[in-house]
């Protein structure tokens, strides 16, 4: 019985781990900073109804539900992320870090990147 309740505890701090604590190195970019990037892929993995309201130039639209069966439609191996969230940040890039992505950088639709900047410098 008591196995059963370690491997259940196991898997649940497993799936919260995955969802909320974020990969380190990745930095935040603001919207300017992101529209500025010509080389790299942007990767729009917000739902289209929320992508749809609000659109990035130069962006591919992959929702992260689409993501694990057409990772391979994505052109180049290093990417910028745009989400709407900060799970959906986490989820897709441990995502594509397993499939041999190369994260540069991310935004957050609501994030305020630039405000933080300017506090820690």
């Amino acid at each position: 019985m008591s196995f059963v309740i370690f491997v259940l505890l196991a898997t649940i701090i497993y799936m919260i781990y995955v969802r909320y604590y974020p990969i380190k190195g990745i930095p935040c970019m603001d919207m300017n900073q992101l529209s500025k990037v010509t080389k790299k892929v942007k990767l729009d993995i917000r739902d289209y109804n929320t992508s749809a309201k609000n659109t990035v130039t130069d962006s591919v639209l992959l929702p992260i539900a689409y993501l694990r069966r057409h990772h391979n439609e994505i052109p180049s191996k290093q990417i910028y992320l745009i989400a709407s969230d900060k799970i959906e940040r986490n989820l897709a890039a441990r995502m594509l870090k397993q499939k041999g992505f190369q994260i540069m950088g991310y935004t957050i639709t609501s994030c305020d990147c630039e405000k933080r900047s300017k506090r820690v410098a």
